[in-house]
């Protein structure tokens, strides 16, 4: 291994784990932008699944209680998404997951730049139970197509009127749970060879020390704070997956 190869592995490792323990979503979208420099997708992919599981462990348990407080929430989320995660791999036989991510990429930046100049941010009121399903179930069928699991109910998210430990935990859990079914079927699919488990061992420990360091900047943030940061987090992701793209 070259001394470029470990710093790009680590670098990646580091900027995926901070992401992750700040906003609970966005491991694949800074990691992947250093690590499929170095290596080939699948195996890219299979490596940021494990580091966002497990660096979104960290995550989900700092808001126990605000999912024990509501789970009928997440659930709302969660269980169309399982069921959409076949439903992408599926897709991902037939689409370009290329050109999914550019158009995502785009939908991404474009909602950032509107948001980011408004002066405030809307809030959509009410239970919306039927749009927070459909929203969970995209999610679910974007994760297994393109691992961007989190990019719809993060969008949803900065338009409730939740707090950030209530936003948090429906996302963190969400992503969690999502990639750990992605990672489950890649592992079936025989994706961690020795080699992949070699460089899990190396990037885990970066990424779960930067997302500590996530978590103490989340801690520090109000909840106006915390919404804004997630909008330009969606500008600065829609940037990375169309440079990624494009370049």
């Amino acid at each position: 291994m070259s001394t470029e190869y470990l710093v790009l592995l680590l670098v990646g490792a580091a900027a995926g784990g901070f992401v992750n323990g700040l906003a609970g979503f966005g491991t694949a979208l800074f990691a992947l932008g250093f690590w499929l420099n170095i290596m080939p997708p699948q195996q890219a992919v299979a490596i940021v699944l494990i580091m966002s599981v497990l660096s979104g462990l960290q995550g989900t348990y700092i808001v126990r209680a605000s999912i024990a407080a509501n789970p009928g929430r997440l659930l709302q989320f969660l269980l169309p998404a399982l069921a959409g995660v076949p439903v992408g791999l599926t897709l991902l036989e037939h689409i370009e997951a290329g050109a999914l991510k550019l158009t995502i990429g785009a939908f991404m930046l474009l909602y950032g730049v509107f948001f980011i100049a408004r002066q405030s941010l809307p809030l959509v009121q009410g239970a919306r139970v039927y749009t927070q399903v459909a929203i969970g179930f995209l999610g679910g069928v974007l994760g297994g197509a393109a691992s961007l699991s989190g990019a719809l109910p993060t969008m949803w998210c900065t338009l409730r009127p939740w707090t950030k430990g209530e936003q948090r935990a429906v996302l963190q859990p969400f992503n969690v749970i999502v990639l750990t079914a992605s990672a489950v079927i890649l592992a079936a699919q025989g994706a961690y060879d020795r080699q992949t488990l070699l460089w899990i061992g190396l990037a885990l420990p970066t990424t779960m020390l930067a997302a500590q360091l996530g978590i103490m900047a989340f801690r520090r943030l109000s909840d106006m704070q915390f919404r804004r940061l997630l909008v330009a987090l969606m500008l600065v992701s829609g940037l990375v997956l169309l440079v990624g793209e494009l370049v």
